[in-house]
């Protein structure tokens, strides 16, 4: 997987503000979860927030810029970032 070594990277560098889980579609786990959210290619990367809704979708690839950008804009409108 060409998206492998960015979706590591991601990880660790966000660790404790994102958790990556990985499916494959092939698989049982996986398999149950195509339905309920809507992908049809591979790869497919969905963002959700705390409360489980979808933020972002990324389709075929996914970028460390993106990412901390979402995680970003998150924590700013959730008043994470806000030092006052």
């Amino acid at each position: 997987m060409a998206a492998k070594p960015i979706v590591d990277g991601i990880e660790r560098v966000h660790e404790g503000k994102l958790k990556v889980i990985r499916l494959n579609i092939q698989e049982p786990a996986g398999e149950a979860l195509l339905e309920r959210y809507d992908f049809r290619f591979t790869p497919t990367f969905i963002f959700f927030d705390g409360d489980g809704e979808e933020l972002q979708r990324w389709v075929g690839g996914i970028y460390s810029a993106e990412v901390k950008e979402l995680l970003e804009d998150g924590a700013s409108q959730s008043g994470l970032g806000d030092d006052t």
